[in-house]
């Protein structure tokens, strides 16, 4: 099975290439900003990157951020975002090894439950987040879209 690791520096070029052959968004543009938002990334304590790679291509990368709470008895929120596995290597793994990095880093972190939205109606999707011990149903999701 593929292990997983914490995003380093040096992971960037190779994310943006797997965010861009994904079908969840388009990555941040130009090279700059990408840089810019990914130093304040990696150096803020509340997120994580994961990645899971084949040789040098990073192939799927999920992100946790934890945030903390007054509720809860003080225990943590997760927040999983930006699960995204390379096409020609779904179903080998790597998705499924970074979620569960997450998710260990979050009890890691105290947190009292990690919640996780999709937007995608693929059947399989869902299918896989419940795999990887996610329950549909417990919350009903709303998104407020930023005005034009």
């Amino acid at each position: 099975m593929p292990v997983a690791r914490l995003a380093r520096t040096a992971d960037l070029a190779s994310l943006l290439d797997l965010y861009r052959v994904s079908e969840v968004s388009s990555p941040a543009e130009p090279i700059e900003r990408a840089e810019q938002i990914w130093r304040e990334m990696l150096s803020d304590r509340s997120v994580a990157v994961f990645v899971s790679a084949d040789n040098a291509q990073i192939v799927a990368s999920c992100m946790l951020i934890s945030a903390p709470n007054l509720l809860r008895a003080g225990r943590r929120h997760g927040f999983l975002e930006n699960v995204v596995t390379h096409p020609a290597f779904q179903g080998q793994g790597h998705g499924r090894a970074v979620v569960g990095a997450a998710l260990a880093e979050a009890w890691t972190r105290d947190c009292h439950h990690v919640l996780m939205q999709s937007g995608r109606q693929d059947p399989r999707v869902h299918r896989f987040y419940q795999r990887c011990g996610f329950e549909p149903g417990l919350r009903i999701g709303y998104v407020a879209r930023r005005p034009a």
